[in-house]
This record gives structure tokens, sequence and C-alpha cells, in this order.
């Protein structure tokens, strides 16, 4: 008997900051679950380079969007152009950010307001735009990618470390809001995951210190959270809602 809990075969997703990391390998494992894809960032070039690699071997369709989250203007335009690709989205994987780590009392006006913009605000008005077609579907996903960083954190890590944490409780408010309506609200919250963000912040120690304080002794490669993403995506997660699913190797279980 087939199992359908992780089929995505007639759903449409769309991933922000999709062209690599986190992003990319998240929709390639929606790809490989049946669903068409839609991702965005900033740069063309690495879209397309992305979409080629996200559906190398399938027959989904994969359509980029080029459009800067920080830009309210972009972020409502991205949605509609996202509507029009497939006539629906089901699935919304809020994954865009960054990080600036700065000491608290060094941390700069433009930083945090661009941090907060990208991080946390262009979440909310892409969900904002997006849900209304989910409602009058009764089915709909939508999924924020926190971080570890929400619920323990660093030092010089406040604004990240901040906006991480909001987006827990926007989802927690949002599941119950859309829960009568068929549509879940969940984060996944990363770990250490080897992309290039913190491999261009951290140094060779820091990434040694890292993988040493989780269960497994290792950073996580981008695509083992393909499959978290895809449990929060599909039927299989239908009664999960208002959730955090921590993905850290173990991080968090250390106390000392």
């Amino acid at each position: 008997m087939k199992n359908d809990l992780f089929n995505l075969a007639g759903r449409a997703a769309l991933v922000t900051g999709g062209s690599k990391g986190l992003g990319k390998a998240m929709a390639r494992g929606f790809a490989e679950a049946g669903a068409d894809i839609i991702i965005s960032s900033r740069h063309e070039d690495e879209l397309k380079a992305a979409a080629d690699e996200i559906r190398q071997g399938l027959e989904t369709r994969v359509t980029c969007i080029v459009a800067d989250m920080t830009k309210r203007p972009d972020v409502q335009r991205l949605a509609d152009e996202a509507v029009q690709a497939y006539g629906r989205v089901d699935i919304l994987v809020n994954n865009a950010g960054t990080n600036r780590p700065q000491p608290l009392e060094k941390i700069r006006d433009e930083d945090w307001d661009d941090i907060l913009e990208l991080n946390l605000t262009s979440c909310m008005a892409l969900s904002r735009a997006l849900v209304p077609q989910m409602k009058a579907r009764g089915w709909g996903r939508i999924i924020h990618i926190s971080s570890v960083m929400a619920l323990a954190s660093n030092p010089d890590r406040s604004a990240y470390s901040a906006t991480k944490a909001a987006l827990i409780g926007m989802a927690r408010a949002a599941a119950l809001e859309l829960g009568g309506h068929g549509v879940t609200v969940n984060c996944l919250a990363p770990g250490p995951f080897l992309t290039d963000l913190p491999g261009s912040l951290l140094s060779d120690e820091q990434k040694r210190a890292f993988a040493s304080r989780t269960a497994l002794g290792r950073w996580a490669q981008p695509r083992e959270l393909a499959g978290p993403a895809l449990l929060l995506a599909s039927d299989a997660g239908s009664y999960i809602t208002g959730t955090t699913l921590l993905v850290d190797g173990g991080l968090v279980c250390r106390t000392f």
C-alpha cells in the first residue's frame, strides 16, 4: 500500500532565500516529494543555477523570482507573482535571513533595522499576502526558519536572536488564528548547519567548538533540514501547529 503522507504532488511551494544553503535543500526536498517550486532571492544568476539543481532528474516545475525581502513592495510583488506562476501557493517557507554579529553597545541602527526587516518583518508581510488564498482553499502550510539562537544564544547575537525568537511568538499567534481554516504555522530551529553564513562568520576554532557541543559531534549538512521541513509541509504534519521543531543535533542537551 502506497503511503501518501509525505506526497506533495499538486502542491506549490515558495521558498525564500532559495538559491543556496538551507533554502535550496528544502526546495529540492519538496520537489522530490512532487511539489512545484518557486524560489526567490536577490540574485538572478544564483537562482537559475539553483533551479537547475532542484529540478535535476525530476519532472517538477521550478520558477525563479528575483526579490529583495528588505523592500516591502518586493515582498508584495513576490506574493503576487508566485500565485500567478501556478495559480496558488500551498506551502510558504520564510527562509531568507541574515546575521551581523555586534556587541549590544555597538549595534548600529541601520543594522538593527535591516536585520529586523529581513528576518522578521518580511516573514509577516509575505505570510499576510499569501494567507487569504490558503484560507480560501482550506489548506496551507507556513514554516518560519527560526534558529537554535532563539532558544539559547552567544555574545554579539542580540539582534539575530531577537528576530528568531520573535518568529516563534508570531507562529504561535498565527497558528491560533488559522488553525480553523486548515492552515498550520510552525517554526524550524536549525542548529549548526554548515552553510555560507556561519562559514563566513566563524573561525575554524569556533566551528570546532560548535561541533563538539552537539550530541552528534558534527555540523549538519543542508540536506538534513529537508526531512523536517517535509514533515511540516505535508499531510504527515497535519496535527502539528504553533510549535518549533528543533533540528540541532542535540546542541541544547548540554548544560556545561
